[in-house]
């Protein structure tokens, strides 16, 4: 076999491009959506929890998230809401 050698860093602009770009970081890629861009985010995965056993205890704490999400979307949330918006929205990586 060949021997490893490590890749050269290139000086963190990969790392600072994924992370401008949001590839890395849900919150960011959450701050560049729109409403509709969320809202059908969120519903496509609703429509991927109901496919799952109903009975799931995953499948139902993350219905319950996601319809907290929605909720938060479809009022006028104060700074306090948008930050508990953005940490369900990480958590769930979608």
């Amino acid at each position: 076999m060949g021997s490893f050698k490590p890749l050269k860093g290139n000086d963190g602009v990969l790392d600072q491009t994924m992370e401008e770009s949001g590839g890395s970081n849900p919150r960011v890629q959450w701050k560049q959506m729109g409403y509709e861009e969320k809202t059908a985010a969120v519903h496509e995965e609703i429509k991927r929890m109901n496919a799952l056993p109903s009975t799931s205890t995953y499948v139902i704490h993350r219905l319950l998230v996601l319809n907290k999400i929605l909720q938060l979307l479809s009022i006028q949330r104060t700074a306090s809401q948008e930050q508990d918006l953005e940490l369900l929205f990480a958590g769930l990586s979608l």
